[in-house]
């Protein structure tokens, strides 16, 4: 089953590029020393490296990514403190390797990781690398929603990101520096768009269905079928013995294949999580007054994650574009060209030249 908490894609490209460098060559920036930039989402935490360019003000294209590392989750809020900055020294130490770089050739790292709701906790992420880099490195703290919008506007903090993998959020800039979200507070607390909310709700079906409260519905074979099981009955220890999101989420290609087959549970539960997702990026929207005046300003929606990606008949990125242009005719739907990490290196960048620039003004 594809992995519903990942952003897919743009993998293959970044390896073809780590793969075709020669760690000896030069003219690649590496000189300069490295930018790193790290994602972590509720499924995995990815690290790349990037050369730096002190004396550039635009980045060369394609952008060459020196290393690239994957690990698990980082949310301290999913596996902890102590589990969380294993994974992020662990995954930093890994792209560094590969690149051919070392901690002291680091000049910035910009981590967007999920779990970074507040003030205190970037503060508490900021001083974890605080323990590892020197001082001179320059440290950035983004929720990961922030790296997924860059990722889609090459570094540029305009516009809104939805993701929706295995969580779901929906986060937005002004063009002077307002900031706003919707979302992205777990499933617990309402984030019913999420693969783990699309996923959570035909588990339930399934329950339902079997104890005679609810509508009999395709989803009990095909998700049985998927989990080797035999009966509804053994669904129930198959979710407690476990109840990591991710493993939860993984189960919405099911739900999926059961609405393209017309099942009439299946078909509500999704359109239920394309008006939920909808509606987040439409509260950040007017939060922000993106859409204008009018209401028909133009804007990027940065789309991001596995459950806006199933490319299936049944396509949740599609109607839920469709839901947003219809109130918002000028929300124009980006798909990144590139993945989240780098859209946190590409941050980094952007804030050590806007540093660079009043540094030298003042």
């Amino acid at each position: 089953m594809n992995n519903y908490g990942e952003s897919n894609g743009d993998l293959n490209v970044h390896e073809k590029q780590v793969e075709g460098r020669d760690h000896g060559e030069n003219g690649d920036g590496s000189g300069n020393g490295v930018i790193l930039g790290i994602d972590g989402g509720t499924t995995s935490t990815v690290c790349v490296c990037i050369p730096f360019f002190p004396s550039s003000n635009t980045l060369p294209k394609p952008l060459l990514v020196l290393g690239r590392a994957v690990s698990g989750c980082s949310n301290h809020n999913s596996v902890g403190e102590t589990a969380a900055r294993d994974t992020l020294e662990e995954v930093m130490a890994e792209a560094l390797s590969k690149s051919g770089s070392n901690w002291s050739t680091v000049h910035a790292v910009c981590l967007g990781v999920s779990g970074v709701n507040h003030p205190t906790d970037q503060e508490r992420i900021l001083n974890w690398l605080r323990e590892i880099f020197p001082s001179h490195v320059k440290l950035y703290v983004q929720n990961d929603a922030v790296a997924a919008l860059a990722s889609g506007t090459m570094g540029k903090l305009h516009g809104c990101v939805l993701i929706a993998g295995t969580g779901c959020i929906s986060y937005g800039f002004a063009e002077d520096g307002r900031e706003a979200r919707a979302s992205g507070a777990g499933p617990v607390l309402g984030d019913w768009g999420s693969g783990y909310g699309i996923a959570a709700k035909a588990l339930t079906a399934v329950i339902r269905a079997h104890d005679g409260r609810g509508q009999q519905t395709l989803l009990t074979n095909k998700i049985l079928k998927a989990l080797c099981l035999s009966s509804p009955d053994e669904l129930i220890g198959w979710t407690y013995a476990d109840p990591s999101w991710a493993r939860i989420a993984a189960l919405v290609p099911e739900v999926v294949s059961c609405a393209e087959a017309c099942d009439e549970v299946a078909t509500k539960i999704l359109v239920d999580a394309v008006q939920d997702l909808a509606l987040s990026v439409k509260a950040v929207v007017q939060k922000l007054s993106l859409c204008g005046e009018d209401g028909n300003g133009f804007f990027p929606v940065v789309m991001v994650g596995g459950v806006l990606e199933a490319n299936r008949t049944w396509d949740i990125g599609k109607e839920v574009v469709k839901c947003i242009q219809e109130q918002f005719p000028g929300a124009h739907p980006i798909r990144p060209q590139v993945e989240p990490a780098v859209g946190a290196a590409l941050l980094a960048w952007n804030f050590l030249m806007k540093e660079s620039t009043e540094n030298c003004d003042s």
